[in-house]
């Protein structure tokens, strides 16, 4: 009992902090929920054709929902933050699949470490750190590499953008022009918003739209443009080839500071994984000579303490290489 006094303390103070995390942030504010009512009030009395639209698109989505899905909601803080998540990968993947594969994951693992002979208790808590890390990393990498083939593409939009403007067609015919020309996803986002325009939303709102679900800076500035521009009048081509300009050198000067931190990044992760992977070898080497690990309350403490620092010590390196530009 004595040996497992440790482990239940901790396994408490994870699921205590878990708790308070959840509670924190799952509920919403004053603010949000003010802000739901009056929604619901307006999309209730509301006689404009957009309202209703935006209503009918609603009930079109809580239609799609599957079992699964709706299950997933009742757990997950915000799931409309989840579900945008999911689109930026430019995956049909629902809150149902992700929330399966979390599922999956933290159930497999617990399993291999409970065979492996770790105490059941934190076998648990390592597969539900698991299950939840994964799957998050994994749709991260995804956006990341979505993001970062739009934005190489990007500027090469903008240029036929130009080029349309120059010889004499408005700007929603271009962008016609550069969704079927522009390979995605470039081509898949722009021909999105020629679709709102065409189904009656302006200009403005289809942007924004576009800009909050990719999530780049790059879009962004040229939703910006097209606003100033828009409110101060001038040469948009000019603007836009100005703007194209400056998207390339911030791509180029990216590429280059991605180039000077690599060593002190490739350093960092061989330095960060060598105890854990020497822990793996010596486990399925001789699993009882580690299994004391988990045993002895000093080497418990010292295992913690040292988790802490290391914790710190990637917290610091990873804000030494990492630039905004």
């Amino acid at each position: 009992m004595s040996n497992l006094l440790p482990i239940l303390i901790l396994a408490v103070g994870i699921f205590a902090v878990l708790a308070l995390l959840l509670l924190a942030f799952s509920g919403p504010g004053g603010g949000k929920g003010m802000s739901k009512r009056l929604e619901a009030v307006r999309e209730r009395h509301s006689n404009s054709q957009e309202v209703m639209a935006q209503v009918q698109m609603k009930r079109i989505l809580q239609r799609r929902d599957s079992d699964m899905d709706k299950l997933v909601k009742r757990f997950v803080p915000n799931p409309a933050l989840l579900r945008q998540r999911l689109e930026r990968t430019g995956k049909n993947w629902t809150l149902g699949s992700y929330g399966g594969t979390c599922a999956a994951i933290a159930v497999i693992v617990t399993i291999i470490l409970s065979i492996q002979g770790l105490p059941l208790l934190l076998a648990i808590i390592v597969g539900l750190f698991l299950g939840l890390l994964i799957p998050h990393k994994a749709v991260s990498i995804l956006i990341n590499r979505r993001a970062e083939k739009f934005n190489a593409r990007f500027p090469d939009a903008i240029e036929l953008l130009v080029r349309g403007l120059r010889s004499g067609l408005p700007v929603s015919e271009t962008l016609t022009v550069v969704a079927k020309e522009v390979p995605d996803p470039v081509g898949s986002e722009f021909r999105s918003i020629s679709d709102k325009i065409r189904i009656g939303r302006t200009m403005d709102q289809a942007m924004q739209e576009t800009a909050d679900r990719l999530g780049t800076a790059e879009f962004q500035f040229f939703c910006i443009t097209l606003a100033i521009q828009r409110e101060t009048g001038g040469n948009l081509a000019e603007t836009l080839s100005n703007l194209s300009d400056v998207l390339r050198k911030r791509a180029q000067m990216k590429l280059k500071i991605r180039a000077m931190s690599s060593e002190s990044k490739a350093s960092a992760y061989i330095v960060g994984s060598l105890p854990f992977i020497v822990f793996g070898l010596i486990w399925s080497i001789n699993n009882a000579y580690m299994s004391k690990f988990f045993e002895d309350e000093r080497l418990m403490i010292a295992g913690g303490g040292g988790l802490i620092w290391m914790s710190i010590g990637a917290f610091i390196m990873a804000k030494m290489v990492s630039f905004e530009i």
